[in-house]
């Protein structure tokens, strides 16, 4: 497990090179978009309109903020469960997503998805949304701004903290840990 700097967009370099367990500091762009938005932003391009952002290297980031007050670039931004975001996950690949950010495991066809992509899912820490804050640097809704707290942001993010679930070669994180324990490595000594 190594510490990696990333910038975005990410590059199929960039993810090959990262492996179940890696602690990755964000820097760049990162797009917000939970279930509501991934529908309306998919039914919109298969309509035939434009992305409101590039996609191809992008990292989608599943979060719906508290309230911004007065002052702050952010307020609390932890992630949501990434399993909603299931369905969408494969047509934001083909589109070219390259990195994804949320909380909880993914399908396993989500899994084989990413490694065909050569894409990740990383976790940010749940529980940790007021720390997590500290590394956007900016805020900007891009589009549907009628969902709240659920609209599609441009997050600028400096380190911003994650590690890395799902890599490119289809391994799997919690399932490691799941066989570390089965095996008796988290028993107390």
């Amino acid at each position: 497990m190594a510490i990696v700097k990333l910038t975005t967009p990410l590059k199929t370099e960039d993810t090959e090179k990262l492996e179940v367990g890696d602690k990755v500091l964000i820097s760049g762009e990162i797009y917000t978009a939970r279930d509501l938005a991934h529908k309306r932003l998919l039914d919109m391009i298969d309509a035939g309109e434009k992305s409101p952002f590039e996609m191809e290297g992008s990292i989608i980031y599943y979060v719906g903020p508290a309230p911004t007050k007065p002052g702050q670039v952010i307020n609390s931004c932890g992630p949501t469960t990434s399993y909603r975001m299931d369905p969408y996950t494969e047509q934001m690949l083909e589109l070219g997503a390259k990195g994804f950010i949320g909380k909880g495991n993914r399908a396993p066809y989500i899994v084989e998805a990413l490694k065909k992509h050569k894409a990740v899912y990383m976790a940010a820490t749940g529980g940790a949304a007021a720390l997590i804050a500290k590394a956007v640097k900016g805020n900007e809704t891009i589009a549907f701004e009628d969902l709240g707290a659920e609209a599609i942001r441009r997050l600028t993010v400096e380190d911003f903290p994650a590690t890395v679930v799902n890599d490119v070669n289809g391994n799997d994180l919690y399932q490691q840990g799941i066989a570390k324990y089965a095996r008796g490595e988290y028993a107390p000594k």
